[in-house]
């Protein structure tokens, strides 16, 4: 584990809450800050909610399940991430929100703490400009569900040191996770892949080439995806996979990057996919 013993997660969703799983399991200590204590306390219940099935289909024990929730504390207080060596943020996508939420973390979190951004496609870079510790910012981009999904990307800004990235490297290997390094760009690997193939789905479909179902289908029985672009979409969220084509698209200008008309409107109208309970499909 190196230096890295304390581990401070910043916001209380989907991924908050697993990659605060994954660092209790992992042995870390973790420490999860919500804006408010019932968002907080949210994040815990969910998490023990979740260990009581798997103890239930044994595939842990109840002392299992009692070690992971004894390393997990949770406030709605930013000051009691001061001791941690390691702060992970997973707040929204929106650059301006990020920045204003590392300089609070800046003064708040002791000097040689590395903070980092669990951002799907933002430029790491501009987060760890309004610091004063920028060599000791980078990317730690977990996959959602984080407890799941094995791959971490490790994105390395012009500032970042290698000691930064190779403790981040080591902290995703500790948490079982295969570990790959990407420059700061946007979208870094899999997002920078992922999405146009996405977003040329949706295009598709909208010209009448093919039904959705039919598109998810020939791309699981041909390619041996999981699953199709169009469940994927609705899975991700629509609002989420906007940004990151909006951002793709701002960086390199690629007409691939353009999102479909429809995808905005459909964001618009608040369709966004299974956690709205509509999005290409109804749930």
């Amino acid at each position: 584990m190196g230096n890295i013993r304390i581990v401070g997660i910043i916001g209380s969703g989907i991924m908050g809450s697993g990659l605060a799983e994954v660092a209790a399991r992992a042995e870390f200590e973790v420490v999860v800050r919500s804006r408010t204590q019932a968002g907080a306390d949210a994040v815990l219940h969910g998490i023990d909610a979740g260990l009581t099935k798997q103890v239930a289909r044994e595939r842990l024990t109840e002392a299992d399940k009692a070690g992971i929730l004894g390393r997990i504390t949770v406030t709605d207080d930013l000051h009691q991430l001061h001791d941690c060596d390691l702060v992970i943020e997973s707040v929204v996508e929106d650059m301006e929100v990020k920045r204003d939420l590392f300089e609070k973390l800046d003064r708040i979190v002791k000097p040689e703490a590395i903070i980092a951004t669990n951002t799907s496609t933002l430029a790491v870079v501009e987060l760890a400009m309004v610091t004063e510790r920028p060599d000791r910012v980078c990317g730690i981009h977990f996959f959602n569900p984080a407890p799941m999904m094995k791959l971490v990307e490790v994105i390395r800004p012009l500032t970042a040191s290698d000691e930064t990235i190779d403790a981040a490297v080591e902290f995703a290997t500790t948490c079982g996770k295969d570990a790959v390094q990407v420059q700061d760009r946007a979208g870094f690997i899999v997002n920078a892949l992922l999405f146009p193939y996405l977003n040329n789905a949706i295009r598709m479909w909208e010209q009448g080439t093919a039904s959705m179902d039919d598109i998810d289908t020939a791309m699981m029985g041909g390619c041996n995806f999981p699953m199709g672009p169009f469940a994927l979409l609705d899975l991700v969220g629509l609002d989420t996979s906007l940004a990151i084509l909006d951002a793709l698209y701002d960086e390199f200008r690629d007409p691939n990057y353009a999102a479909a008309p429809v995808l905005r409107r459909m964001v618009a109208a608040g369709q966004l996919g299974r956690k709205a309970k509509q999005g290409f499909r109804a749930y």
